[in-house]
């Protein structure tokens, strides 16, 4: 068993960064500067990072520390709630931004170029107890559930996401992302979807939804991941200029005014039917057949918060 103190890093490469070893080395030389105990795994492949999770967790870490981006957060936390909960109750969850996305400790105020205040952070140990969303689903025939922090996207907003994935690993000038994005949001495809929320039924065409327990590639920019509810952004099919401001009003939190945007709260929702789309979890791609039921357990995780 370690020390309670000991924390225990999953350290992943960024992606697209030519040296990598040249960043851990300055996040190293802080971490023994502010004499922090730690033991730190390097993830490699897919499917590590919850590996290495758990390995962390059975050996007795209690502070689970992951310096990387939005998607290893993710394994992380899927990792984090199949723990026993005597386990889990008395585990601490810190972030050092190190990934293409970054958008969950970027709503904390933690910034990629600032490790430093991540990890002095992490040495102060305040922490919130936040909500995890979960999704359940059939793949293979086999139930299945996969927890979120940010939100399940679905349609355009999950199309997007992805490409947005490509460039910052590709370079934002890389020519095949640039016509595939303008084309995506030139199409404007619309699915058939049938939405279950709250008392309603919603049965026709959609561009996009976004369900959210934290902003959501600022489509959910009024949710909080501790709160105890889900905020879901139902998008119909604007023309072309409403589009264009449509993004704008993304980047300044102001979607939700959006003409074309239908906003919910609930702690429970339910797809039924979305004909031909893609579904991203915390920027994630998830294999999946309908019905998907999206939900959420309050207050589960102890977040260690600037």
């Amino acid at each position: 068993m370690t020390d309670e103190e000991r924390w225990g890093i999953v350290y992943v490469p960024r992606a697209g960064v030519s040296n990598s070893l040249k960043r851990w080395n300055q996040i190293r030389e802080y971490l023994e500067f502010r004499q922090v105990k730690y033991d730190v795994v390097q993830s490699g492949g897919e499917g590590s990072i919850e590996r290495i999770t758990r390995m962390l967790i059975d050996s007795g870490h209690q502070t689970i520390v992951i310096v990387g981006g939005d998607e290893a957060l993710n394994d992380a936390i899927n990792a984090i709630m199949f723990s026993p909960r005597e386990i889990r109750q008395n585990l601490f969850l810190g972030i050092v931004p190190n990934g293409i996305g970054n958008d969950f400790a970027s709503f904390w105020g933690l910034e990629v170029d600032n490790y430093k205040k991540a990890i002095h952070s992490i040495i102060e140990r305040r922490t919130k107890k936040i909500d995890v969303g979960y999704c359940s689903y059939q793949e293979d025939g086999a139930e299945r559930v996969r927890y979120f922090l940010m939100s399940v996207n679905m349609g355009l907003g999950a199309q997007a996401i992805r490409l947005s994935d490509i460039c910052k690993r590709f370079g934002k000038k890389n020519p095949a992302y640039l016509v595939a994005i303008f084309s995506l949001f030139k199409e404007r495809k619309q699915y058939k979807m049938r939405i279950k929320v709250n008392s309603e039924e919603i049965n026709d065409k959609i561009m996009t939804i976004c369900i959210g327990n934290s902003r959501g590639y600022g489509m959910t920019p009024s949710a909080v991941p501790y709160n105890g509810w889900l905020d879901l952004s139902v998008v119909y099919r604007p023309k072309f200029w409403q589009t264009i401001r449509g993004l704008y009003m993304i980047l300044h939190n102001q979607f939700l005014n959006h003409e074309q945007v239908r906003p919910y709260r609930t702690k429970q929702i339910e797809i039924m039917q979305a004909d031909g789309t893609l579904t991203c979890i915390d920027g994630r791609t998830l294999n999946h057949t309908f019905p998907l039921k999206v939900s959420l357990e309050p207050a589960v995780i102890n977040f260690i918060i600037p």
